[in-house]
């Protein structure tokens, strides 16, 4: 009945919603990784990877409860004075680490979809991955998404209840919404690279974030984090120059149906010879 106070309910809304908005770029990868298994276990291959993935959450965040200040202790230190300085822990490592793997999927993901011939077909039957496998990365990469929402809502309550049904009600969400997203960016390819685009940013922000914590020096520069109301604006710029451009696309493409019907069928290009 402790737990039953207005300021744990608000407590609770406000994780909820935190948990929302730092899992939409965890949604994206979700439903675009989940494209590369087998046309069929693809809704499966969301569904548990969705679930796995909240479980461990769990797991973790109690962990990191149980753990906070072993977290936070330098496990190694760098003096390369002018080449790279910086103390660094665990949590430091794993933005680190999660911030580099996530660009490295991202223009991995970029460089593929440029060099295919045929978008409309999809993701080629041969280089499908395994059902297995896909959950397995998407379970992986959920874990590293997650380590930078935990923390802050750790920072906002340590109460252990609360914490795991906000994340409980996001795993929720996700479920609901994995499939119209993965549908909607299937009919949508463009909105693809806006999603890979996304991923790239935020592996931008957890390197930076990393780097921060560990007060780290790259040649002498100091390494600052990027604030999280840059990096939402940032997504809601590129979401509206998407949305302008496949509105302008989309006008363009009407006025070159108009004027391909008046030149009419038989009209021949200049220098066609009768």
């Amino acid at each position: 009945m402790d737990l039953l106070t207005l300021e744990n309910l608000g407590t609770l809304v406000m994780l909820i919603f935190l948990q929302a908005v730092l899992g939409f770029d965890n949604l994206l990868y979700i439903s675009i990784e989940s494209q590369r298994a087998p046309i069929a276990d693809q809704a499966r291959v969301r569904r548990w990877g969705i679930l796995i993935a909240i479980a461990l959450r769990i797991i973790l965040l109690f962990v990191m409860i149980q753990l906070l200040q072993v977290l936070s202790q330098t496990l190694f230190t760098l003096d390369f004075e002018g080449i790279i300085t910086g103390e660094f822990t665990f949590a430091t490592l794993v933005f680190l680490f999660g911030g580099g793997f996530i660009m490295y999927t991202a223009v991995k993901e970029i460089a593929h979809l440029l060099a295919v011939d045929h978008l409309g077909a999809g993701v080629d039957q041969k280089k499908r991955k395994s059902a297995a496998s896909v959950i397995a990365l998407i379970v992986f990469m959920n874990l590293i998404f997650s380590f930078d929402s935990i923390l802050s809502a750790i920072a906002i309550t340590t109460i252990f209840p609360i914490l795991a049904i906000a994340i409980l009600l996001s795993g929720v969400g996700m479920l609901l919404l994995a499939d119209k997203v993965s549908e909607f960016i299937e009919r949508n390819r463009m909105y693809e690279v806006l999603g890979l685009m996304v991923l790239l940013i935020v592996g931008v922000v957890l390197l930076g974030e990393g780097g921060h914590q560990a007060h780290m020096k790259l040649l002498g520069y100091e390494v600052i984090a990027m604030s999280k109301s840059t990096f939402y604006f940032s997504i809601v710029v590129l979401f509206i120059v998407q949305i302008l451009q496949t509105g302008y696309r989309r006008k363009l493409d009407t006025v070159r149906k108009h004027r391909a019907a008046q030149v009419g069928p038989e009209a021949k290009p200049l220098g066609a010879v009768e």
